[in-house]
């Protein structure tokens, strides 16, 4: 098994992963933890997204051998100096491809990083965030989920179409690991 098959065989098991533990979490109504699986299935995808806009194909095999060996990503930039991979970085590109990641992303974190959104069930989360970042969640949500939110909406009318969105998220998940195993190369 070369690398690349490897890697996506993680991918792939990571995932399935992620949806048996979300589905578990999600019927006895964990749902802070849903979040944090949701986050980690899009820290997954983040990755394929940013491995299929490098064209150069070694440099790809290099980052996908640095995650076998369980080292960091990182490459010789333009200053002929050694410059780490960040999720930021990661997150960025996938947003400007995208425009919604960002804000999902960041939404996850809060769920994953000890924060006054684990106090969920007392005061709602949704309803502190800046109107940007609700309003990037309100048009993914409506656009792929068929969600009637708005800026008051509630956590509670987010969370019942957490299944859906696990959902959409394996499901391009899954694409973006065949375009990769395909070495397609997606331009930015």
């Amino acid at each position: 098994m070369d690398s690349l098959d490897k890697f996506c065989k993680i991918l792939r098991n990571r995932s399935e992963e992620n949806k048996k533990s979300f589905d578990v979490l999600f019927r006895n109504q964990l749902y802070g933890n849903c979040f944090s699986i949701l986050r980690q299935e899009l820290d997954s995808m983040i990755r394929v997204i940013y491995l299929l806009n490098i064209s150069n194909l070694n440099q790809r095999g290099s980052f996908i051998q640095k995650t076998l060996s369980g080292e960091k990503w990182s490459f010789i930039n333009h200053n002929n100096k050694k410059q780490n991979v960040t999720d930021k970085n990661m997150v960025d590109l996938a947003d400007n491809l995208n425009g919604w990641t960002q804000s999902v992303y960041k939404f996850g974190c809060a769920f994953i990083h000890l924060s006054n959104f684990h106090d969920y069930l007392t005061e709602d989360p949704f309803k502190s965030l800046p109107d940007l970042e609700k309003d990037a969640i309100i048009h993914q949500m409506k656009n792929y989920h068929s969600a009637n939110l708005n800026r008051g909406s509630s956590l509670n009318e987010i969370i019942v179409h957490l299944p859906f969105v696990m959902e959409k998220i394996t499901s391009n998940f899954e694409c973006e690991i065949k375009s990769l195993e395909e070495k397609r190369i997606k331009s930015t």
